[in-house]
Parts: C-alpha cells; structure tokens; sequence
C-alpha cells in the first residue's frame, strides 16, 4: 500500500533528534509522499533543507499561517510571493484564519488570506486551509473571491456535515487526521458519511497523533492508523482508502 500524508511540519524542533529517522519509519509504513506546509520566514530555511534532503518525497508548500499574521503583514507577503516566483512548490499553504486563540487580528487575517488566494490562482497551485473556528467565515471569502477554478483541502477538517458538504461542492477537499481516531470524536461521524473521493490523509505531526499515541508526538509512520479508522468507519478495506485518498492526493496537488 502506498500512502501520502498531505500536511506534516517535520522541520520543526520537535524532530531536530531523529528526523532522519522518523523520515525513514514513514517510508517503512508506505508512506511515499510527505507534503509540508509553511508557517511562516523564520520556517522556510528548515522546510527547504528537510526537501532538499529527501527530494523525491518531500515537497514544500509556500504561504503564511493565519497565526504568524499581525497588524503588518507586508514583508511576510512579499517574501512569499517572492519565493513562488523562484522555486517549485506543491500548494500556498498553510493559509487560511484561526478565531479560537484570538481574534485581535481577524480583518489582517481575512485581508492576507485574500492575498494568499490571488497567489495561488496566479502560480496555478491548490491551497491548503487553516480554518480553527472560521469555517464559514472562509467559505464566504472563498466564494467571494470569484475564483472558480480555485481547488485545495481544508486542513484538519474538524466541522458539521453541512459544512463538509459546502466544501466539497466547491471542488475541495477535506483532510482527516489523528482526531477521527479519538473517543467519541464527532468527526468519526461525519467521515462515516463522507465519500472517499473528497478525502486526504494527514497527520499535522507533530501534532494530533492519533490513538493509541495520542498526546504524544505526531509522525507520518502514523498514516495506516488513520486510513485504519477511515476504513473501519466506511466499512471498506485499508486498501481501497490507502488507493483513493493517495490518487486524491496525487491529483489534487500535480505530485506525478
């Protein structure tokens, strides 16, 4: 079986012992492709070096993450759009808007999402989104931005069916990580009902690791327990989720 995990941040500290390692346990649980998402300046260096390093199975992301916005975002902008411009990347991400830490900064975040679209649409690349407690709020920018042809994933899809159906009948799709494994996860629920053809595996490690290692730190090795849950929940083998989410992905982010 072959696997992606569409959103990991493996050049953060966390890893800075063993990520060659941890790399390397993700290829021996079949995970292929490990797709990282930017936060922001002080991140591209370590993202760059780890794809560098492994450059048949790990591919960067270029944007701004809604919680490294503040009141100017002018020079963060300019350094993305500038990097887009000089260097291959799979997806503007991670962007998007987090109302659940703080919403001092919510019209600067909705105002660089904005921006972060235009590049996307301008480069031909999908996003990736970042929706903490502004899943409806991103919709509305999104289909306001009049850019049909605009696709991606909302990252950690965390919402309602109502919301997963919105999404989807926008061309996006939705990332599933470690929280559907979780006691009494509502999401759990909702992915029962999704179909497959609209949902990417992820782990967002080092974070949300999936039971039986949650708390604990996140790695792509933990991708089969997801699609596992996935499967058990639709009722189909591990093999038909790992095939169906791995060509999503494949698709979704032109990784040939």
């Amino acid at each position: 079986m072959m696997f992606v995990d569409t959103h990991a941040h493996l050049y953060l500290k966390e890893f800075d012992a063993d990520r060659p390692a941890v790399v390397e346990r993700a290829f021996q649980q079949g995970v292929e492709q490990i797709l990282l998402p930017n936060i922001d300046s002080t991140t591209v260096e370590g993202m760059l070096a780890l794809c560098d390093a492994f450059p048949r199975h790990c591919f960067p992301m270029m944007g701004l993450h809604p919680r490294s916005v503040r009141e100017d975002n002018e020079s963060e902008l300019k350094g993305t759009e500038e990097w887009l411009g000089k260097r291959k990347f799979c997806a503007v991400g991670e962007i998007g808007m987090d109302l659940y830490w703080d919403s001092t900064h919510v019209a600067q975040q909705e105002v660089v999402l904005r921006h972060q679209i235009a590049l996307a649409v301008r480069y031909g690349l999908p996003v990736v989104v970042h929706s903490r407690n502004a899943i409806d709020r991103i919709i509305t920018v999104i289909r306001a931005s009049g850019h049909n042809n605009l696709r991606g994933v909302f990252h950690c899809f965390s919402g309602t069916p109502e919301q997963a159906g919105e999404i989807t009948s926008m061309g996006f799709m939705l990332g599933i990580g470690g929280v559907v494994t979780f006691k009494n996860s509502a999401l759990a629920g909702v992915v029962s009902k999704m179909d497959l053809q609209h949902i990417v595996l992820e782990t967002d490690a080092p974070y949300l690791a999936p039971a039986p290692f949650r708390a604990k730190r996140n790695e792509s090795a933990h991708i089969p327990l997801i699609a596992g849950k996935v499967a058990s929940l639709k009722g189909v083998a591990v093999e038909e989720v790992a095939h169906i989410t791995t060509e999503n992905a494949m698709k979704l982010f032109h990784l040939g």
